[in-house]
């Protein structure tokens, strides 16, 4: 990791769950087709460095179909049908910012501005969601939440009950933590939709002096 997460996290790869976790990863793609590919991993923190980091979105895991997952999480690769709970962030973002749906699913727009999306599992089994969960990568990428904890101040948007959980890992009296259903069509209507997510992303933003994120992704 040749970023400036590096001095952040290098203590993470010398500890035994690590190194499980790179096991059970590699034999995974020995047995197996893994999304997303072996270089698109650690996308989200190449995409997004750490001293720019403003916003984190948190997802739970990649996208298992084929050609889907690319290291962002509720991103899609270009050519890709948008997923459903996409298509549902997107109506958000139409509703709350007059933004019209781009014409693809590929938010890595959003990381080169300052926001970091983040799934709590890196990698998955083709065809099977969930199924590198509890392996390791959660310890993992609960150090890279505390991390972006430890900056003054980051907007944390937190879809769905997986991702509330992970409130306790912020301290809520210095950042501003944005919560709701998921945006996914099982949970959508109880919440996500009219909470006004992009909005008041940019209005905590401006609060402490910070300039807007640009949502726009045409």
């Amino acid at each position: 990791m040749t970023t400036d997460w590096n001095p952040l996290l290098r203590g993470e790869f010398e500890k035994p769950y690590w190194k499980e976790l790179q096991s059970f990863v590699r034999h995974e793609r020995e047995q197996h087709t893994v999304y997303p590919a072996h270089d698109e991993v650690f996308a989200a923190l190449h995409r997004t460095p750490y001293a720019d980091v403003k916003v984190l979105i948190l997802g739970q895991d990649p996208y298992p179909g084929p050609g889907q997952a690319h290291g962002l999480c509720f991103s899609v690769q270009h050519g890709v049908a948008v997923p459903p709970s996409l298509v549902n962030i997107f109506k958000e973002l139409r509703d709350d910012l007059g933004l019209p749906p781009p014409g693809h699913g590929n938010l890595q727009p959003w990381a080169g501005r300052g926001v970091l999306l983040l799934n709590a599992t890196l990698t998955v089994r083709a065809g099977q969601a969930a199924s590198h969960q509890e392996r390791g990568w959660e310890t993992f990428t609960d150090q890279v939440i505390r991390a972006v904890n430890d900056k003054p101040f980051v907007v944390f948007v937190l879809w769905g009950a997986y991702a509330r959980k992970k409130k306790s890992l912020i301290d809520t009296t210095r950042h501003k933590v944005i919560e709701s259903a998921h945006p996914s069509p099982l949970s959508a209507h109880n919440g996500f939709f009219g909470s006004k997510p992009f909005s008041r992303v940019n209005a905590a933003l401006r609060d402490v002096g910070l300039s807007d994120i640009d949502w726009r992704l045409d």
